[in-house]
């Protein structure tokens, strides 16, 4: 009896000891109080560790987080089982509603294992900067709408080729953080005759390494080309490069600083093209430039893209495009000789390409050849379809059953991007969680060629959806391009920016070229 006695005084002792820790507060809970040292009383010194990571927020409401065209298609995603049946736009920076709007379900995605719904707000079209607001999920990434809120991110798209040119100082001015002096400028040596050597200066970077790269090069210029001649009067005079505000589009201005490079890339006896330039650090003679040897690939490859610049530079400067088709005119005779090694469909490519320059008829029986014994075409040929593109569009006597065969197949490829498209739920035509950006951005140039071609407004739409995409309205809420949205590839991994990647990148001004274009015409 009396253990029970002593036990239940402890009892209460302890209960007063740890309550004088703390205040009661006027709601019924208790504040802990900090401890204090007034006493003097020292520690053992020892901190606390917690060794477990706090899982990333993202919002549920995905949106392009840099905004919205005033008169294009404007949907918001929502995530997850508990969606409410109205959404409401608030203005940024008031927080006042502007917009309220229904939420439509649209059922399970099994690669994202959410519940996806859609909020339309395209009627929307007062210019300002919101969020989207919905009970339960909580808030979207800021987002802008105005007439055309992708004009600075073009520029800075194309001024990507600036900050990559190679022998040249770039100014504070034009560069900002980018800006460095000259590099690579001395002569280059060839990498399996080193007392050989060259000025090989100029050109892109095309990666981390500071490489230079003749059929890197090629494919870009091909992209970029194709996109000014689709495009022309999206591209201005005026990006801010050291050549701006001198008559030429930028774009040419760019793409010719490539093309002074790859002249100096070809063999000037034989009309062959050396393949790359890299550097390596020597421990004994310092930092070295080296030539990599002649390649079929570099050399037709070269044939078909100097051919192409000629051909639409000859309006600004009639004796360095004729320079240039001469050069790819050599390039394809010394690639002539060595067919067994040179694959048909860039050898196809580089025949329309002359052909369309030239008017020669022996291009022309090549481009006939080909097109004959290969009648089942391959779209997803880089080489494939710009050569059939380019036959599409020369001016040249043409084969007006094979060129009806050509865009059949062109047209039944928009018609299966576009299917795909609507019936994803992000309304794009690949999965994000296996291929990334590449497929992507290889689907939507074929897309835009094809809207050149028949001027579709669903086609349009689509590519407006796989923009939004990569500015922000996918499932990481992730922009996969530079200085635009809340949330950039960079918290995540930079091998996922699409600007620091040449060819990515020139495909992508491919595919807002054509979504420029669409909102011109709506403004005009």
């Amino acid at each position: 009896m009396r253990s029970r006695y002593y036990k239940g005084i402890i009892c209460i002792a302890v209960s007063v000891i740890l309550l004088i820790g703390c205040i009661y507060m006027s709601d019924g809970s208790f504040e802990r109080k900090s401890p204090s040292n007034e006493g003097g009383i020292t520690t053992l010194g020892l901190t606390p560790e917690f060794d477990y990571e706090v899982p990333e927020s993202l919002p549920s409401i995905l949106v392009d987080q840099l905004g919205y065209a005033q008169s294009g298609n404007k949907i918001a995603v929502f995530k997850g089982e508990l969606i409410p049946d109205m959404f409401t736009i608030r203005d940024m920076d008031s927080g006042q509603r502007v917009y309220t709007g229904k939420i439509i379900r649209k059922g399970y995605d099994k690669e994202a294992g959410e519940m996806i719904s859609y909020g339309d707000f395209t009627s929307f079209r007062t210019p300002g900067t919101y969020y989207i607001e919905a009970a339960v999920i909580g808030q979207s990434y800021p987002f802008e709408i105005a007439q055309n809120p992708y004009n600075d991110l073009f520029d800075v798209a194309l001024k990507q080729y600036y900050y990559n040119r190679c022998g040249l100082t770039l100014s504070t001015e034009l560069a900002g953080d980018a800006a460095h002096n000259a590099c690579h400028s001395k002569e280059a040596q060839m990498k399996d005759a080193a007392s050989v050597k060259m000025d090989v200066s100029g050109g892109w970077h095309v990666d981390e390494m500071s490489n230079r790269d003749v059929g890197t090069g090629c494919r870009t210029v091909n992209h970029l080309l194709l996109a000014y001649e689709l495009y022309p009067e999206v591209f201005t005079d005026e990006v801010g490069i050291p050549e701006s505000g001198n008559g030429i589009p930028d774009i040419l201005d760019e793409v010719k600083y490539e093309i002074d490079w790859l002249l100096k890339m070809q063999d000037a006896k034989s009309g062959a093209v050396y393949s790359a330039v890299g550097s390596v650090d020597n421990s004994t003679l310092g930092y070295l430039l080296y030539i990599d040897g002649i390649t079929m690939d570099a050399t037709i490859q070269f044939a078909a893209t100097l051919a192409k610049f000629s051909y639409l530079y000859q309006g600004y400067d009639r004796e360095f495009a004729t320079k240039c088709i001469q050069a790819a005119d050599r390039a394809y005779r010394y690639a002539g000789q060595y067919l067994a090694d040179v694959a048909p469909e860039e050898y196809f490519y580089a025949s329309t390409e002359l052909y369309r320059a030239t008017g020669g008829y022996g291009y022309h029986n090549v481009v006939r050849d080909y097109l004959t014994q290969n009648p089942v075409r391959d779209m997803d040929d880089d080489f494939e379809f710009w050569g059939c593109v380019t036959y599409l569009n020369t001016k040249q006597k043409v084969d007006v059953e094979l060129c009806e065969n050509v865009i059949k197949v062109l047209m039944l490829e928009g018609e299966q991007i576009s299917y795909s498209s609507k019936n994803s739920k992000l309304l794009v035509v690949m999965d994000e969680k296996k291929n990334g950006s590449a497929p992507l951005l290889r689907d939507v140039t074929r897309l835009a060629v094809v809207d050149h071609i028949i001027t579709n407004h669903e086609y349009a739409t689509v590519l407006q959806n796989h923009l939004h995409y990569m500015l922000g309205r996918n499932y990481q809420s992730v922009c996969y391009l530079d200085e635009a949205g809340t949330r950039s590839y960079k918290e995540i991994d930079e091998k996922f920016g699409v600007m620091k990647q040449v060819e990515l990148n020139a495909e992508l001004v491919l595919m807002m070229s054509s979504v420029m274009e669409e909102l011109h015409i709506v403004e005009d």
